[in-house]
């Protein structure tokens, strides 16, 4: 691989985990809102998950909007996205954090197919199948594809830092 292929997956990374990142933190520390525009008490994923309008899990999304699972939901999610994008941003258990960001889009793209191919409201643009999260899936596909923690970031320090196996004859790989 060429030193311009493993920056552009590095980079490909980076921002990748940089977009968990921050919006993982944005739900942490923003101030209330919703997908209505009615105010909440904090941060609250009931105003996507009950706008779930269309795929398979839909009616699952929207009863989890308002089930009496939010609480847990509302935590749990802020914490996830912070956890996926530090792992990618750092480099560091950057496999695990892939296959996070993986299901978290799939969850995303799940809630809501786009099949209306015109523009919604609330949505940069207008979108038949292919939306953002769909394009996001795809990019992580190509750093699971690539290991691009074994190019730069702190796994290849746990790499470096892990002991040497020892094979039988006592020598080390």
């Amino acid at each position: 691989m060429t030193g311009f292929q493993q920056v552009a997956l590095v980079l490909l990374r980076t921002l990748v985990g940089w977009h968990f990142l921050y919006e993982g933190l944005y739900k942490l520390w923003a101030p209330a809102w919703s997908r209505e525009g009615v105010p909440l008490a904090h941060w609250s994923a009931a105003g996507y998950l009950r706008g779930a309008a269309s795929g398979p899990l839909a009616d699952l999304f929207r009863w989890l909007g308002t089930s009496g699972l939010m609480p847990v939901i509302d935590r749990l999610m802020p914490i996830a996205l912070v956890l996926v994008g530090l792992s990618l941003v750092l480099g560091l258990f950057t496999r695990l954090g892939a296959w996070g960001a993986l299901g978290l889009l799939t969850i995303f793209y799940l809630s809501s197919i786009p099949t209306s191919g015109v523009h919604q409201a609330g949505a940069e643009g207008a979108y038949l199948l292919v939306n953002k999260n769909l394009v996001e899936a795809a990019a992580v596909l190509v750093l699971l594809g690539f290991d691009t923690g074994r190019i730069a970031g702190l796994d290849l320090l746990r790499e470096r830092r892990s002991p040497m196996p020892v094979h039988a004859e006592g020598t080390t790989s």
